[in-house]
């Protein structure tokens, strides 16, 4: 799966008066969950990053082999012929971890891959909650999948129907099709509704107030 899409608590002042205080919540992994891009981004990902293993998966097995034939035939060996097959091994050892690196390292090609694919959907995110923030008088929007920030998520604050809505997409219509209906209609009550278990406050995800 791909890395966490936001490292936000996303800070935002919206009001023109210090007493407008409103504070409210998206959830991103149920954002996500609405987008075909996203979905089709992931398959990408997930297809060139198991390509790319068996790639280097093969290359390890190549180098095994190699070492299991030289110590068979390590005894009949001349010193220079011993050298010269040592020096093949390495060298293939540290091709292979090259390759490694450079498909999986921190600057390697799938983290540059998916930035490629998942920054422009976080930008479309992005701007949808801020057009929907500054509109509902929002100062602050906190992401509540992110853990560690929030203790508690009342759904009243919820606005990530919104912000589905505002992308042109339809709440409830997730694509893996695990996810509840709209949650739009609680957002004027503090009573939480049965039925969507996305709509109950949890504890150790988020807080709003």
């Amino acid at each position: 799966m791909m890395k966490k899409i936001f490292f936000l608590t996303i800070i935002a002042v919206f009001s023109l008066t210090l007493n407008a205080q409103k504070f409210a919540y998206v959830d991103s992994k149920y954002i996500l969950s609405h987008i075909p891009a996203y979905e089709a981004a992931q398959k990408e990902i997930n297809e060139l990053s198991a390509q790319w293993q068996m790639e280097i998966e093969a290359k390890y097995e190549s180098i095994l082999q190699l070492e299991k034939a030289y110590q068979a035939e390590k005894i009949l060996l001349t010193e220079d012929m011993r050298k010269k097959r040592e020096g093949d091994i390495e060298l293939r050892k540290k091709e292979a971890m090259e390759l490694q690196k450079s498909k999986f390292g921190l600057d390697g090609e799938l983290f540059k891959k998916r930035e490629e694919l998942i920054a422009p959907i976080q930008e479309e995110i992005y701007k949808a909650i801020e057009e929907v923030a500054s509109t509902s008088a929002l100062m602050v929007v906190f992401d509540r999948s992110e853990q560690g920030n929030l203790l508690y998520t009342n759904p009243k604050h919820d606005i990530s129907d919104k912000v589905i809505k505002k992308m042109g997409l339809k709440p409830g219509e997730t694509l893996d099709g695990k996810s509840g209906g709209d949650k739009d209609d609680s957002d004027d009550s503090d009573a939480p509704k049965g039925g969507n278990d996305r709509t109950q406050p949890k504890t150790g995800g988020g807080k709003g107030k």
